[in-house]
């Protein structure tokens, strides 16, 4: 990997950094048979882990198509020589014609405007997902889930492992389980190779919780840190670690809790930006010692350390809100416990 930069000046700047690929993964990209597709492109990460896939199988050398397939149009994509295709993933006979690939990163779901409209987020998260694993029966796929399937886990647990049995709050979260029992059915039943990964939270600089919390201190509004503690990952790094993870795909599927190492204090993280922004962090709330947290032990032994430690994502946040960097206004609402969204 190159060196880190001091700062991040644009979103070109930004957006190679991101989908930058590890020699990890280029290695790994040599010796990966077959095609890949990601399902799901046009999200806030799927525009990265696309990037970073047709930059690894270039750099490895071996040919192979990479497609992006999404309801939305997906021209930035195409225009950097990926083979992009519109579909209704809750179109059965839309997903069949998909071209049949070996290797299948799915993507799609609903989180944000889910309650009052339930049975839309249930029909993404659970009837798409539906359609796709009965149609790619013999691919590998890395199925993106969530850590939201956990229940809130006290501080003192040091966050939920791949053995915590799931308890999900909410319906939304409930609907990312049954995504996930789509994918573990099919995999139970035809021996579909599938890879769970259930990650938060990602992030970068247009958007995620490190850029909620900067942004309330930039504004001089409350941090809300009833919800004290949180782990989060530099997107680039959640991208490489599930791209790796597709030769570990398995039959029953396998599990990759996706985060960072590091389980940090909302209030410190706050006044760090604090000092870094030369404002004082207003605070709401009190810390009630619970949170989605995540123990990531295992993707880090198979996979190593993220590339981009957090103080590193802290210096490029707080340039970034201050000079006025573009942002998403996708606030992550990581402070929510209920599973309302």
């Amino acid at each position: 990997m190159p060196s880190l930069p001091d700062k991040i000046g644009s979103v070109d700047q930004l957006d190679d950094l991101l989908s930058t690929p590890s020699p990890s993964l280029i290695e790994t990209f040599r010796g990966l048979a077959g095609d890949v597709m990601i399902i799901g492109a046009g999200g806030k990460i799927g525009p990265t882990l696309t990037r970073m896939a047709r930059r690894a199988a270039d750099a490895a050398g071996t040919p192979r198509q990479v497609y992006a397939v999404d309801l939305a149009p997906l021209s930035a994509l195409e225009a950097t020589g990926i083979q992009t295709m519109r579909c209704d993933l809750l179109d059965l006979e839309a997903v069949r014609k998909l071209p049949r690939v070996e290797n299948v990163v799915f993507m799609a779901g609903r989180k944000f405007g889910s309650t009052g409209s339930e049975p839309v987020t249930w029909a993404v998260n659970v009837i798409a997902p539906y359609h796709v694993a009965a149609t790619f029966t013999s691919s590998r796929i890395a199925a993106f889930s969530t850590g939201c399937v956990y229940p809130v886990m006290p501080l003192h647990t040091t966050g939920a492992t791949e053995a915590t049995p799931p308890n999900p709050v909410g319906e939304y979260a409930m609907s990312c389980l049954g995504r996930e029992r789509m994918f573990d059915y099919f995999s139970r039943e035809r021996g579909e190779r599938v890879a769970q990964i259930r990650l938060n939270y990602a992030v970068e600089l247009r958007y995620g919780v490190l850029v909620d919390i900067a942004l309330k201190v930039y504004h001089g509004e409350p941090v809300d840190v009833t919800t004290g503690f949180a782990n989060v990952i530099w997107q680039g790094d959640a991208c490489d670690y599930v791209l790796r993870a597709l030769p570990l795909a398995a039959s029953p599927p396998r599990i990759l809790n996706v985060t960072g190492p590091e389980l940090f204090s909302v209030r410190r993280i706050a006044r760090r930006f604090g000092d870094l922004l030369g404002k004082e962090p207003l605070f709401s709330g009190e810390e009630n010692g619970l949170g989605y947290l995540s123990n990531a032990a295992e993707a880090h032994r198979l996979f190593g350390y993220p590339s981009v430690p957090l103080d590193r994502i802290l210096g490029w946040t707080a340039d970034w809100v201050r000079t006025g960097g573009e942002t998403l206004s996708k606030p992550t609402h990581f402070e929510t416990q209920d599973g309302s969204y």
